[in-house]
């Protein structure tokens, strides 16, 4: 029923793919206006207000990698990489 289109971006001029699976998508939301910018400029349209995340490093309390993580370390609490988090939330 639905075929790729083809558009424009309005903010940086590239073409993008408008799929057929993102129509089908908009049509059960409701939505009647196609997509007006391309996948990043909608990103970065959508991020822009947001300040950069501030990231920190620390030593991985399980494997001894280095890990990065969105707080602060403390030294009472032990940080985890995301390979050992995990692994720690599947047991």
């Amino acid at each position: 029923m639905y075929e790729d289109k083809t558009l424009t971006c309005k903010e940086c001029g590239k073409e993008f793919v408008f799929t057929a699976g993102e129509q089908e998508f908009y049509a059960e939301k409701g939505f009647v206006n196609e997509p007006q910018r391309c996948k990043e400029c909608r990103h970065a349209r959508k991020n822009a207000g947001r300040p950069e995340r501030e990231m920190f490093t620390a030593i991985c309390a399980s494997c001894g990698k280095e890990a990065r993580v969105p707080f602060q370390p403390r030294e009472d609490r032990p940080v985890y990489c995301s390979e050992c988090f995990a692994h720690m939330k599947e047991e």
